[in-house]
């Protein structure tokens, strides 16, 4: 390698998977915990909180469609994804796969992205579950006042059970990656039993007429129904598919990650695919897209949907595993994010202190403590729309430069040991690329902007210290 070259050795690559001594993590999770890990982020955004979002300014009852989309350019990352973790299985996701075949800047510039993917969509999802508890907690006769559920951009102060949320979860992960895998698996159970009781149940009260026209025509303005519609709403709620991701960054506590690692990301992505499609067809079956609103209370449209159903006591237990699923989304993404983190201070590219492991937990706590009050700072003040379309924006372009490695790996280490490897390549790469870049493409003009903003500051950052203090 010459010295003009910031990929990061192979060699060094494997040594770190293979460590297990002192001030390192520790591998825990076997293939069931890390599907049960990839469920437990993509179940609940999507179905949970987007759905209304897309179905009531987009796409209509063609939601379906755009899900579909959705997992079609996911199916196509996840195959890239899986190869990468099966050669790779290193905290840190698509940072460490940059860093092995892009050089230290595209790794750095994915690293970044990342940090922004899983900080924002932490905090979209506690703006929905604010919005869910205080449905629950209005079924009860009780309210949270609304300037405590919103930030000064939507008229009131912060978002009060947002931050509380942010909080519980982030200490949490502080205490240990076995107690949260714990914690999530049961949440898991208990929500992807509601889902399939409300697909279930709720199959019975679809109105036909609410399906029609299941694609409604184009406004004139592109983005707003037809199927334009239909393109943007696979963008925005798309990023209730990078529960895969997050698996990835959990490489470097899986037990035997080159089997578990292509199971836990592939498993859980059809799962949960599957779920969103029929999930999508019956609430907008259920009630009408234009019922859902718009805000933050079209952040909680199965409540609206389960209305039109007789089954008073669901509507109740519907919501109690929504707000119990959106708190392990919020731990999965929150968990992503430090371990990004945690790979990026082991590199050298950030201060030492995010990659400092508690002496008892083996947790790279003071990471976790950072990111309580960052991730709570975005979900106090910032819109949930404006996060949510961050967070898409941000999911894709990870997802490209994720395919764009595959295709990179396969000419530089053709013969590198591989426990799973991307049929039909360069095809599943190239056709990844062009589905992840047409949704990215059809995002709002604004989401771009502030995207751009966010790469400059990690620029800025990469040349005043990572480039300084950089191992590599």
């Amino acid at each position: 390698m010459s010295r003009h070259d910031t990929r990061k050795p192979m060699s060094v690559l494997l040594a770190e998977a293979d460590d297990q001594g002192q001030g390192t993590l520790v591998r825990r999770l076997g293939a069931i915990s890390l599907i049960a890990l990839g469920i437990g982020a993509i179940i609940g955004a999507g179905l949970f909180s987007l759905t209304g979002v897309v179905a009531g300014q987009h796409a209509g009852p063609a939601v379906v469609l755009s899900f579909v989309i959705s997992a079609v350019g996911c199916a196509f990352a996840g195959l890239c994804y899986a190869e990468f973790a099966s050669i790779i299985p290193i905290a840190g996701s698509a940072y460490t796969y940059s860093f092995a075949t892009m050089g230290r800047i595209w790794a750095w510039v994915i690293g970044w992205d990342l940090v922004l993917e899983y900080a924002v969509g932490a905090a979209m999802v506690s703006i929905s579950w604010s919005q869910y508890l205080n449905k629950l907690l209005a079924m009860h006769g009780m309210h949270i006042p609304g300037y405590l559920m919103a930030g000064p951009f939507e008229g009131g102060w912060f978002n009060l059970p947002a931050v509380i949320i942010v909080a519980l979860m982030s200490l949490l992960l502080a205490r240990g990656t076995r107690e949260s895998a714990g914690v999530n698996s049961i949440i898991v159970v208990l929500k992807v039993a509601v889902v399939i009781v409300f697909i279930v149940l709720g199959w019975s009260y679809i109105n036909p007429a609410n399906l029609v026209p299941f694609i409604p025509d184009n406004t004139g303005v592109f983005g707003e129904f037809g199927w334009s519609g239909v393109l943007r709403g696979a963008g925005i709620i798309f990023f209730a598919y990078i529960g895969f991701d997050a698996v990835s960054t959990a490489a470097q506590e899986t037990k035997n990650p080159k089997r578990n690692m292509p199971i836990g990301i592939l498993g859980s992505l059809a799962i949960c695919a599957v779920l969103y499609v029929l999930f999508g067809h019956v609430m907008t079956g259920l009630a009408n897209y234009t019922e859902f609103g718009k805000g933050n209370d079209s952040l909680a449209p199965v409540a609206t949907a389960i209305a039109h159903t007789p089954f008073v006591w669901l509507q109740q237990a519907v919501i109690i595993a929504i707000l119990a699923g959106y708190s392990s989304v919020i731990l999965v993404m929150l968990m992503g994010q430090s371990r990004v983190f945690y790979s990026m201070s082991h590199d050298g590219l950030l201060p030492k202190v995010f990659s400092d492991v508690h002496p008892k937990y083996r947790t790279p706590f003071k990471s976790n403590m950072f990111f309580m009050l960052f991730v709570g700072a975005f979900a106090a003040f910032v819109p949930g729309r404006v996060v949510g379309e961050m967070t898409s924006i941000g999911t894709l372009l990870a997802f490209i430069l994720v395919s764009i490695g595959v295709l990179i790996i396969r000419k530089r280490m053709p013969d590198a040991p591989r426990g799973f490897r991307t049929p039909l390549v360069p095809l599943i790469p190239i056709l990844g690329i062009i589905v992840c870049g047409a949704m990215m493409l059809a995002l709002p003009w604004d989401t771009w902007l502030r995207l751009v903003v966010w790469l400059g500051i990690g620029v800025v950052v990469y040349f005043r210290y990572s480039v300084k203090h950089s191992k590599f």
